[in-house]
């Protein structure tokens, strides 16, 4: 805290700055009750908050702040869920509605299962945020480059047991000397590997 401290005081001298550090979920670590850094002449001081001692009633005076209220003090953290989504259904922007939404699904996955907010939570809501759709387009993205890995790494392979050299299989698949190495070594663990010996059936008459 003190170095982002001193980092935004040499880009913005004038300004006047607050720091909160945050904690979302139970901890029992002294840590979390620590507000000051001392090192030497150096004393810094910041603000801290565990949302699990925040009385429930604040998160849900804000849009803003409803995606938290699960975190928050309260007794019944479903029925906290159940309360805030019937918040969420009064909002009357569409967009805000949405990403309050998703944002809400998100941090309550903290402290409840998927399918209880999937339950209390309108996925067609959720479909038209931003946040939504941007974790939709990152999966889709890590499933794609996931795939031409997969691919390229079988083209090296094969490209092996068809006795190519190593240079060659790198400069084709874009792979580096290291990668492939690394493909070879596996290749050759796994052709050691004994299979397991089969069991003779015999039938009885």
């Amino acid at each position: 805290m003190a170095d982002y401290r001193l980092r935004l005081y040499r880009k913005f001298p004038k300004k006047e700055i607050h720091q909160v550090v945050i904690y979302l979920t139970p901890s029992q670590s002294p840590l979390v009750y620590e507000n000051t850094f001392n090192l030497r002449e150096l004393n810094h001081q910041f603000n801290v908050i565990r949302l699990w001692e925040q009385p429930t009633e604040i998160f849900q005076k804000y849009s803003g702040l409803l995606p938290f209220a699960t975190l928050s003090q309260t007794n019944n953290t479903e029925e906290t869920l159940r309360q805030v989504a019937r918040q969420i259904e009064n909002i009357t922007d569409k967009q805000v509605q949405s990403n309050v939404a998703a944002s809400t699904a998100i941090m309550s996955g903290i402290a409840l299962n998927k399918e209880i907010i999937q339950r209390l939570l309108r996925s067609e809501i959720m479909k038209e945020s931003v946040i939504y759709q941007e974790i939709l387009l990152e999966g889709k993205a890590e499933g794609i480059a996931e795939g031409k890995i997969k691919e390229r790494n079988q083209i090296a392979i094969n490209m092996m047991r068809s006795n190519i050299s190593i240079d060659l299989v790198a400069q084709f698949t874009g792979l580096t000397l290291k990668q492939v190495q690394k493909l070879q070594l596996l290749q050759t663990k796994q052709s050691q590997i004994p299979n397991a010996p089969k069991v003779k059936r015999s039938s009885k008459t």
